[in-house]
C-alpha cells in the first residue's frame, strides 16, 4: 500500500500564505502599471506648463527690458541703457522658438503666438529703432512729435492682451490634463480598493480553510483523550488520527505515553501484591514456595527453584527451600556453593543473569503431554545489607520481557529484608525452645533452678526485643550515613558550581562593561560637544536633540554602574572606603542637587538638621551620598504634589536598641526622607527592596525604573553597618528612614551583632538579614596624587601640547581628538600598544598620553610597563582609560606605570581637570 503523503501543519500555513502572497504580488504590478502610467502623465503636465509658462514669462520679460531700454536711452541719452534693450533683441526670439517647439501639438496656441510674434515686430519697426536712431541723430524734433501721437503704446498694449489671453487658454488646458488625472487617480483608488477585497476574500477562505483541517483534527483528539478520561483508570482506549501531520506525531506519542503508565500500573500492582502476599509467614520454605508461586504467576514462569544461604565448614552452602513444577523432587540440584555453575557465579558476583540462548541439555520442564525444553532462564541474587543470603532461578518457555524483569527486581530489592526477617524469626524460635526445654530440665531438678530459669527467659526476651532495636537502629543509621555522604557530595558539588558561576558572572560583567561604555564614552563626549555648540552652527532644536542623547547616555551609564554594584554587593567584592565625611555641608549638598527638580515639579523641599548631629563622621562618603540620593530621587519621582522633607538628627541613648549598642560606634545617625506621595502597601515593603522589584506593574508603567535603586540602597547601608526602614500609607505618603553608625574603628562585624529589629522610637516593621557579606576595608589617609595648578597657568596649559592617544576604537579617537583639538593641543593617534611603542621612538617626545587599557596585540598594561621600563620615561604623565569598572582595576593600571586613572565613558570636565593638573606638575 503506498505510504500516504505527510502534510504537515506549517506545510499547510506555508502554501496558504503562498497564495495569498502571489495574489499580493500579481496586485502589485497591475497596480504599479497604473501608477507609472499616472506618473508620466503628472510628470508631462509639471515640466510642459510650468516650461510654457516660463518662457511666456520670459518673452515678456524681453519685451519689457527692450521697452524701458529704449525709454531711458531716449530721455537720458545714455548708451548703457541700450544694453537690455540689445540683449533682449537677440534672445527674445530664442524663446519664442523654444515655446514655438513645446506647442507643436497645439495649432491654435502657435498661431497666436505668430501673431504676437508679429506685433513684437511691429513695435521694433515702427517704435523700437527708429526712436532709437533718432536720439542718435538728437533729432529732437522729430522725437517729440513721435512722442505726441506713441504709436508704441498700442503696439505694447496689444502684445500684453494677446499674452493675457495665451496664458488663460493654457491655464484651461493644465486644468483640463489635472482633471484627467484626477479621474484616473480615482480610477486606481477604486481598483485598488477591489484588489484588496480580493487578496481579503482569498485570505479569508484559504484561513478557513486552514483552520478546519487543524482544528477539526485537534477535536477528535481531545475528544479521544476525554472518552480515556472519563474511563475512570482504564487506560485500553487509544487516539487515531486519520491526518498525516503533527497532530498525528502528537497522537503516537501519546499512545506511547499511555502504554507506558499501564505498564507503570501493572509494574506497582504486582509489585504492591508481591510485598503484601508473604505478610506473617513464619518460615522460610513458606516463604520460598508463596513467593515462587506467586512470581511465577506474574511472569509467566514454568520452572523455578528457590536457594537460602546456610554457612557450613566449606563455606557458604546454598541449600534449595523451594520449587515451582517440581517432578519428583528433580527441580534443580539441592544446593550449591558460591561460585559454582551459573547460579553460584551469579551469587558470587551479585548480579543478575538472563540467559535466552539456553542449551538443549538444560532441565526440561514437564507437563501432562511431555516435556518441553526452556527458552529463558533467569538468576536473581537476593541481598541484604550487600551480602547474597539467597538464590532464584526461574526457567520461562517465552523469553523474559524488560517489564517482568524489572518486576522481579523491585520485588527482591526488599525481600532480603523479609527473609532475614524470617530466618532471625526461626532462629529466635528454635532458641526459644531450647531455653524452654532447659528451663523444664531445671525445674525438675530444683525449684530454685526453675526461679533462676524464668529468670533467665524474661531475660532472653529482653535481649531479643533488644537485639531487634539494635538492628533497626544500625539500619537507620546506615541508612542516614548514606544519605548525608550523599547529600555532602551533593553540596560539595553545588559549592564547586556556585564558585564557576561567580568566577563566569564577574567576568561577564567585566566585559559587558568595556563593550557598553566603550561606545557609550563616544556617545556622551560628541552629545556634549553638540550641546555646547561652540561654533554656534546648531539650531536650538539640535541642541535640545544633543541634550536629550546626553541625558539618555547618562542614564544608561547609572544603569550600568548599578547593575555592577548590585553585582559587587551580591558577591561580597564591594570596596568600601572609610573616612572622615563633614556632615554639616550635607544640607547644601542635598540643596543644590535637588532644588531645580522641587521647582519643576512644584513640590516643596525641607531641610531639618538637628543640633545635635556631629560635624563629622567616619564612613564612606560615596556610598553614604548614593543611599541618599537614590532615596531623595524616589521621593521626587512618586510625588506630585506636597512637600518632600529631609531630617538629620542623632539617635538619642535611650532609643538605641541591644544591636546597636553592641556596634562599635561614636554615634547614630538617623536621615528620615518623608514624601507626600503615592504611598507604597503595607504587603509590598519588603518586596519593593529586592532587585528588579516595584509596588506594582502600574507603577512600573507610569514612574519608569528598573527597581535597583532600594536593593542597591539597602544592601549599601548594610555593607556600612546600618539599615534602612520603611513606613508607608497609601495615598498618604512614605517615609524611608536610614539608620547610620560612625565607623572609626572600622566596619562591624556581622558576625558577631543580630541585628533583629526592636522599638526604637518609632514601629520598625521590617526585618535585617542576620549574615553579611565580606567587605574589603581601605583607610584612606591620602588621595592617590592631587596638584593644584596656579590660576596663571590654566589659561594656556593645553595650547600647543602634544598629546598621545592610543585606543583600538575608532569612534573614542574621533570623539577625544576632536575635544582636545579644540583645546589648542597637537594630537597623535595609536591603535595598539606596539604602535604607541613605535611613535613614542620615531617622533618628539610627547607631553601626555591617554592609554586604553583593552587592546589587541599589546594591551595598556603591557605598553605602559615598556614605556616606564624599556624608554625610561618615569616623568611622562599617562592617564589610563578603561571600560571595565571593576574590582582593582584603579589598583592594577597605577602598579603597570599609570600616572592617573578615569573609567569610561567619560567626563570632558573630569579628562580635562585631570589633564591640566599633570600638564601642569
Amino acid at each position: 500500500m503506498e505510504k500516504k503523503m505527510r502534510f504537515g501543519i506549517k506545510s499547510k500555513i506555508i502554501i496558504g500564505y503562498l497564495i495569498v502572497i502571489v495574489c499580493l504580488f500579481i496586485a502589485f504590478i497591475v497596480l504599479n502599471s497604473q501608477i507609472s502610467s499616472l506618473q508620466k502623465e503628472r510628470n508631462f503636465i509639471i515640466d510642459h506648463d510650468i516650461e510654457v509658462h516660463d518662457l511666456t514669462n520670459r518673452i515678456e520679460k524681453h519685451l519689457l527690458d527692450m521697452e524701458t531700454g529704449q525709454r531711458g536711452y531716449i530721455i537720458t541719452g545714455e548708451a548703457s541703457y541700450l544694453e537690455p534693450y540689445n540683449s533682449a533683441a537677440s534672445s527674445w526670439e530664442k524663446d519664442y522658438n523654444a515655446l514655438y517647439q513645446l506647442l507643436n501639438n497645439n495649432p491654435n496656441q502657435q498661431e497666436k503666438l505668430e501673431k504676437i510674434k508679429g506685433s513684437i515686430q511691429d513695435w521694433i519697426e515702427v517704435a523700437g529703432e527708429p526712436t532709437i536712431a533718432l536720439k542718435r541723430e538728437n533729432n529732437t524734433k522729430e522725437l517729440q512729435q513721435f512722442f505726441e501721437k506713441d504709436p508704441g503704446r498700442q503696439y505694447m498694449d496689444d502684445i500684453r492682451s494677446q499674452f493675457s489671453s495665451f496664458r488663460n487658454v493654457e491655464k484651461k488646458s493644465t486644468e483640463t490634463r489635472a482633471a484627467e488625472l484626477d479621474q484616473k487617480n480615482q480610477k486606481i483608488k477604486i481598483g485598488l480598493y477591489g484588489l484588496l477585497l480580493f487578496v481579503t476574500l482569498i485570505s479569508l477562505a484559504i484561513a478557513i480553510v486552514l483552520s478546519n483541517s487543524i482544528v477539526n483534527t485537534i477535536k477528535e483528539v481531545t475528544q479521544t483523550i476525554k472518552r480515556i478520561t472519563a474511563s475512570k483508570g482504564e487506560l485500553k482506549g487509544r487516539i487515531k488520527v486519520r491526518s498525516n501531520d503533527e497532530i498525528k506525531d502528537l497522537g503516537i506519542a501519546t499512545n506511547a505515553l499511555l502504554e507506558n503508565i499501564e505498564e507503570r500500573n501493572w509494574l506497582q500492582t504486582n509489585i504492591a501484591h508481591a510485598v503484601t502476599m508473604y505478610q506473617g509467614i513464619a518460615s522460610v520454605d513458606k516463604l520460598a514456595e508463596k513467593f515462587l508461586f506467586t512470581v511465577s504467576e506474574m511472569t509467566g514462569a514454568s520452572f523455578g527453584a528457590f536457594y537460602v544461604r546456610e554457612e557450613n565448614d566449606k563455606g557458604d552452602l546454598f541449600v534449595k527451600q523451594a520449587a515451582f513444577a517440581d517432578r519428583k523432587g528433580d527441580a534443580g540440584r539441592e544446593s550449591f556453593l558460591i561460585g559454582e555453575g551459573l547460579i553460584g557465579q551469579a551469587a558470587l558476583e551479585k548480579r543478575t543473569l538472563v540467559i535466552n540462548d539456553v542449551p538443549d541439555t538444560y532441565q526440561l520442564i514437564a507437563s501432562g503431554l511431555g516435556d518441553v525444553k526452556p527458552k529463558s532462564i533467569f538468576i536473581v541474587p537476593v541481598l541484604f545489607e550487600d551480602e547474597v543470603i539467597a538464590v532464584i532461578e526461574l526457567a520461562s518457555l517465552h523469553e523474559f520481557t524488560v517489564l517482568e524483569q524489572e518486576l522481579i527486581s523491585q520485588v527482591i530489592e526488599t525481600f532480603g529484608l523479609t527473609i532475614n526477617g524470617v530466618i532471625r524469626r526461626m532462629e529466635i524460635a528454635r532458641l526459644l525452645k531450647e531455653s524452654q526445654a532447659m528451663t523444664e530440665e531445671l525445674q525438675a531438678q530444683s525449684e530454685e533452678l526453675q526461679t533462676q530459669s524464668e529468670e533467665l527467659q524474661m531475660q532472653s526476651e529482653e535481649l531479643r526485643m533488644i537485639n531487634e532495636q539494635l538492628e533497626e537502629r544500625t539500619k537507620d543509621a546506615e541508612e542516614k550515613s548514606f544519605e548525608l555522604e550523599a547529600a555532602k557530595e551533593d553540596l560539595e558539588e553545588k559549592a564547586h558550581q556556585l564558585e564557576l558561576n561567580s568566577q563566569y558572572k564577574s567576568e561577564f560583567l567585566a566585559n559587558m562593561s568595556h563593550e557598553l561604555r566603550t561606545p557609550l564614552n563616544s556617545i556622551l563626549i560628541l552629545s556634549e560637544m553638540l550641546e555646547e555648540n561652540a561654533a554656534k552652527t546648531l539650531s536650538e532644536d539640535e541642541e535640545e536633540y544633543a541634550r536629550i542623547i546626553h541625558s539618555s547616555g547618562k542614564d544608561l551609564l547609572a544603569l550600568i554602574n548599578d547593575i555592577l554594584d548590585l553585582s559587587k554587593v551580591e558577591s561580597g567584592k564591594l570596596e568600601v572606603l572609610l573616612a572622615e565625611m563633614n556632615m554639616s555641608e550635607l544640607p547644601d549638598q542635598i540643596e543644590r542637587n535637588f532644588s531645580h527638580v522641587a521647582e519643576q515639579k512644584n513640590v516643596q523641599l525641607k531641610i531639618n538638621k538637628a543640633q545635635d548631629v556631629p560635624d563629622i563622621i567616619h564612613t564612606d562618603e560615596k556610598r553614604f551620598q548614593q543611599i541618599v540620593k537614590n532615596l531623595l530621587s524616589n521621593a521626587f519621582k512618586f510625588t506630585e504634589s506636597g512637600s518632600v522633607t529631609v531630617s538629620i538628627q542623632q539617635v538619642a541613648d535611650h532609643r538605641l536598641t541591644t544591636a546597636m549598642r553592641t556596634v562599635d560606634t561614636d554615634c547614630w545617625l538617623e536621615i528620615a526622607v518623608t514624601d507626600t506621595g503615592i504611598g507604597i502597601p503595607k504587603e509590598k515593603h519588603q518586596l519593593i527592596f529586592e532587585a528588579f522589584q516595584q509596588a506594582d506593574g502600574a507603577t512600573v508603567r507610569k514612574y519608569g525604573g528598573t527597581g535597583l535603586g532600594l536593593s542597591i540602597c539597602s544592601e549599601f547601608a548594610k555593607l556600612l553597618g546600618g539599615w534602612i526602614s520603611l513606613s508607608s500609607e497609601v495615598g498618604k505618603g512614605s517615609t524611608f528612614t536610614l539608620y547610620l553608625p560612625s565607623l572609626s574603628n572600622g566596619l562591624v562585624d556581622y558576625e558577631k551583632v543580630n541585628f533583629a529589629y526592636e522599638e526604637v522610637a518609632v514601629s520598625v516593621e521590617e526585618a535585617v538579614e542576620e549574615a553579611k557579606p565580606e567587605a574589603e576595608i581601605t583607610e584612606i589617609d591620602h588621595p592617590v596624587q592631587s596638584v593644584e595648578p596656579s590660576l596663571q597657568d590654566d589659561e594656556n596649559v593645553f595650547q600647543d601640547k602634544r598629546v598621545l592617544i592610543v585606543d583600538d576604537d575608532q569612534r573614542n579617537i574621533f570623539a577625544l581628538k576632536t575635544a582636545l583639538a579644540k583645546q589648542g593641543m597637537t594630537i597623535m593617534t595609536a591603535h595598539n600598544g606596539i604602535e604607541c611603542l613605535e611613535m613614542m621612538k620615531n617622533s618628539e617626545p610627547f607631553d601626555l598620553i591617554l592609554m586604553d587599557i583593552m587592546m589587541p596585540q599589546m594591551d595598556g598594561y603591557e605598553a605602559m610597563q615598556k614605556i616606564r621600563g624599556e624608554l625610561k620615561l618615569v616623568d611622562l604623565p599617562i592617564i589610563a582609560l578603561t571600560a571595565k569598572a571593576m574590582k582593582n582595576d584603579r589598583e592594577k593600571c597605577l602598579e603597570a606605570g599609570a600616572s592617573d586613572y578615569i573609567s569610561k565613558p567619560l567626563d570632558l570636565n573630569q579628562l580635562f581637570s585631570v589633564m591640566r593638573v599633570w600638564l601642569v606638575n
